[in-house]
């Protein structure tokens, strides 16, 4: 059956999936001009930008900004990465980075547009690909699809991996035959259960202390690891781009396997164009749609070029990754421990346990808020919110090869019909920060109304 399950969803992945990716991506990165890029300093500087004046109880730029990336931080980053070079080779890096600059375009206009289509929920906002297909296409039906898709991917499977990967990662430092997985589950579990049933409010308070806390630590220790090793930073960066585009892996024919290992764990991780990181964008309290769109442009380079690139080279500045015996979070952490010592067992696990735990929370989230567009009950909701933190302890204990195998069909599928719905809608956040450049272009600071841009229709956030 896995293997069954994997053949389609190599099919879909390699025939359909990827070069969609590239072309959207490509497609929106020409028409915005180069937004992922032209618009770096502004990303940057929204980041900081607080709530409105006139409602602070609302959630900030930067905690939807931390939601999303508590979402694309996670074992893609660490033991993702770590699988790509064990497959793929250093190459792998290359296209891992070339997804994330084409992806940040599309990332900007799916984001964009969530929070154009955004929906008020008591003094917060939801929304997302499920809410923009029924407003803007009027395809309430095909929303509803990709609503049950994200959830059951996101809110149940994913999770069950990220839980996956923290118990073996703690078992692998403690090494004790008394500490069972069933244990770890039981406490993360707890811990799940503790802030998801706070509401979307606590998610975003707790993703805003875990995420940028976890990341300086982590970018810290990679950069003592390059200091101890400068002088192999030039060989290890010549390597990525010779096997990137190697003889041998042409002749060989790996070269197409290298491409598509490092595009799709470049996906997985940071999820540009799949439809999952807009659910956390229209959260946002923002006086124009495009602010958010820079922002979630920005945690795909956080992400991908950032904090992969820190797992890429602790790894690739080891000799580990050559000997061949470990793959997964078990090569990152025996890879950080030839550079520092017995503590980068430690210290990788402590990681994966709070990149990964975030992660859970993250993405029951984008379960929730689509779960709340197919039925606003509060009894299915507290369901749901059981059913997650079950998942979180079988994904400690259950083997996950066929359940990982769907979740991958699943992605693909969502990511497909995200893609093809902002080719249909893209013009809406194209118009929309074309506005919002000619009123920075006046000195103003960009506010958005229904009546900025022409042929907006069902939107219920955004009046004068």
């Amino acid at each position: 059956m896995e293997k069954f399950l994997d053949k389609i969803d190599g099919s879909i992945s390699t025939y359909v999936m990827v070069p969609l990716l590239i072309i959207v991506g490509l497609i929106f990165t020409f028409r915005t001009k180069f937004v992922q890029v032209t618009h770096f300093k502004d990303m940057i500087k929204l980041l900081t930008e607080g709530t409105s004046k006139d409602d602070k109880d609302g959630i900030s730029s930067f905690q939807a900004f931390c939601m999303s990336t508590a979402s694309r931080v996670g074992t893609g980053n660490l033991a993702g990465v770590a699988l790509a070079i064990s497959i793929g080779g250093a190459g792998a890096i290359f296209w891992m980075w070339l997804l994330a600059i084409i992806g940040g375009a599309s990332s900007f206009i799916e984001s964009t547009l969530a929070q154009i289509y955004k929906v008020k929920d008591g003094d917060t906002y939801r929304g997302g690909p499920s809410y923009y297909i029924q407003q803007g296409l009027n395809q309430r039906w095909l929303g509803v699809v990709f609503a049950i898709l994200i959830t059951i991917t996101f809110g149940l499977v994913f999770n069950s991996a990220q839980s996956n990967t923290i118990s073996e990662a703690l078992i692998t430092v403690f090494n004790n035959d008394s500490i069972k997985p069933i244990y770890i589950g039981i406490i993360l579990a707890i811990l799940t259960a503790v802030i998801i049933f706070g509401g979307v409010k606590r998610i975003a308070k707790v993703s805003g202390v875990i995420v940028p806390i976890m990341a300086v630590l982590y970018i810290g220790i990679a950069f003592v690891v390059i200091i101890l090793n400068i002088k192999e930073i030039p060989a290890v960066i010549s390597l990525i781009f010779r096997n990137a585009f190697g003889f041998e892996e042409i002749v060989g024919g790996t070269f197409g396997g290298m491409v598509m290992i490092g595009i799709k764990r470049g996906l997985f991780s940071n999820e540009a164009g799949m439809g999952s990181a807009p659910n956390a964008a229209a959260t946002a309290e923002v006086s124009h749609p495009v602010k958010q769109g820079l922002i979630q442009t920005l945690g795909v380079f956080t992400d991908t070029i950032l904090i992969c690139t820190c797992t890429a080279l602790i790894i690739l500045l080891s000799d580990v990754y050559t000997v061949g015996e470990v793959s997964g979070i078990a090569l990152t952490q025996k890879a950080l421990s030839s550079h520092i010592g017995g503590f980068g067992n430690i210290f990788i696990a402590v990681c994966i346990f709070f990149f990964a735990f975030s992660s859970i929370i993250g993405n029951y989230y984008y379960g929730e808020t689509n779960l709340e567009f197919i039925n606003t009950s509060k009894t299915l909701l507290i369901v749901y919110r059981v059913f997650v933190v079950v998942m979180v302890i079988l994904g400690t204990i259950a083997p996950l090869g066929v359940v990982w195998a769907a979740s991958n069909i699943f992605m693909s599928l969502m990511a497909l019909i995200n893609l093809l719905v902002i080719l249909l809608l893209g013009k809406k956040a194209l118009d929309a920060l074309e506005d919002y450049k000619e009123q920075k272009r006046k000195g103003k600071n960009p506010v958005f109304t229904k009546e900025s841009i022409e042929g907006i229709e069902n939107v219920e956030c955004w009046d004068k």
